[in-house]
């Protein structure tokens, strides 16, 4: 069975002050978007960079997660530190993730300059951060998901495939 992670990187909602909007509008995206036969393995927990690193590693390498979507924590905030722990984590960071993201995003908001979005591989799994709003959430992942099936593949993950009325998986000679 394919295994995708979500983590939802806020010290309020891992309290409970609040309830989580981030992990459910990612799996909300993944259900439309994804027809092959995946699950979830969806997790809250505080903007501690170690957390955070210990969590990634075990989605990758012990839930064998082939895609891994965080939310929250890549802001300007001393408490933002999402970005550092995927890179802590990652044996490749792919740039050109966060610079799509923040230009789609640049059309809706101006301060989407100050989000930090990234992404990277470990082993077989692709990390990408997305920033913590609902509507910022679908707006990148609609940006960034016609990559990701070809990228999971390039890096031996499963096959992925899309509702290409809502995403167009891209790989080439397809």
């Amino acid at each position: 069975m394919i295994r995708i992670g979500v983590l939802t990187v806020s010290d309020r909602a891992s309290r409970g002050e609040y309830p989580d909007k981030g992990g459910p509008a990612i799996l909300e995206f993944l259900k439309d978007v994804l027809t092959c036969a995946w699950e979830p393995h969806a997790l809250v927990i505080p903007d501690e960079q170690e957390h955070i690193e210990a969590t990634l590693k075990a989605m990758c390498d012990d839930e064998g997660c082939c895609f891994v979507v965080t939310t929250g924590g890549t802001g300007p905030a001393r408490r933002d530190v999402t970005p550092e722990a995927t890179e802590a984590v990652c044996e490749k960071m792919l740039p050109g993730f966060g610079e799509l993201m923040r230009a789609v995003s640049l059309k809706s908001v101006p301060t989407a300059i100050l989000s930090r979005q990234t992404a990277g591989i470990r082993g077989r799994s692709l990390i990408v951060n997305l920033p913590g709003k609902p509507s910022a959430i679908r707006e990148c992942l609609l940006a960034v998901m016609p990559a990701v099936p070809y990228c999971v593949d390039l890096i031996g993950g499963p096959y992925l495939t899309t509702n290409e009325t809502v995403v167009k998986a891209f790989r080439p000679g397809q």
